[in-house]
């Protein structure tokens, strides 16, 4: 059972017939781990927070810069040169102080996604390059954990969930390859800061969903985001029977 303080702090949620009191339980009794906690991944702790994730774990290397701040709304000029990772543990606490959450300054090797993914309920992929997409996709795919991956560029974004269940595809059946393209990246090819955070409110939905209700998402489904024409697609994507990543963990 909910406390009373759980209760009227999420009733709004509550009220939903798909969360009601046991799906808000089954958030509560959450351990998310967030990977990147640039523009989507500080939006993306901060909602699941507020929805009242019990766990979060937040991942990332990198300092805070100025040109951080036109689309990382969860941080302060204040945290300008701090580490990311424990500047937004700080505002996860401040916003809700029943969150446990833990940060991670650094860049995990591979050894070390693996442990962090057996211990979550979830992966929410927040990087922005492919070489550790494809390194989180590996790692997830080996626990069975469902994973959330979503990237933003430009005006434009994308979204996909994968369960790792009954022989659906994985990250590398979509891209399989672990270099960028050229201009792949903020710094060389600019970015809409309400876009990022579309993105990253998307993957918080899905996160959400996956946590409660996982029926209500459709696994190994591409949703692509024009931010230009405010339009969205959604492709089905066909598992790659020569991959050499999930046919091999689909051996193991």
């Amino acid at each position: 059972m909910l406390t009373d303080k759980e209760f009227i702090r999420y009733q709004r949620q509550i009220m939903l017939p798909e969360i009601a009191e046991v799906g808000q339980k089954s958030l509560i009794e959450s351990s998310v781990l967030i990977i990147g906690c640039g523009g989507l991944g500080c939006a993306v702790a901060m909602q699941l927070a507020g929805a009242g994730v019990g766990k979060l774990v937040l991942c990332d290397d990198d300092v805070l810069e100025e040109s951080n701040l036109h689309r990382q709304l969860s941080y302060r000029e204040s945290d300008l040169g701090q580490p990311k990772s424990e500047a937004l543990a700080k505002h996860v606490r401040q916003l809700n102080s029943m969150v446990s959450v833990r940060s991670v300054n650094r860049r995990m090797k591979f050894d070390s996604l693996m442990l962090e993914a057996s211990m979550a309920d979830l992966v929410v992929d927040c990087t922005d390059n492919f070489a550790t997409r494809q390194q989180i996709n590996k790692a997830c795919l080996a626990k069975k954990t469902p994973l959330v991956s979503g990237a933003a560029i430009g005006w434009d974004g994308q979204l996909v969930y994968f369960d790792y269940q009954d022989n659906g595809p994985c990250y590398h059946c979509l891209y399989p390859f672990t270099e960028d393209s050229e201009g792949g990246k903020c710094s060389e090819s600019g970015v809409m800061g309400p876009n990022v955070n579309m993105i990253a409110s998307l993957q918080s939905m899905y996160a959400i969903q996956a946590l409660v209700k996982p029926e209500m998402i459709q696994a190994g489904q591409l949703m692509v985001f024009d931010g230009r024409t405010l339009t969205q697609h959604k492709f089905d994507i066909a598992k790659d029977d020569a991959c050499n990543i999930c046919k091999k963990g689909s051996k193991s």
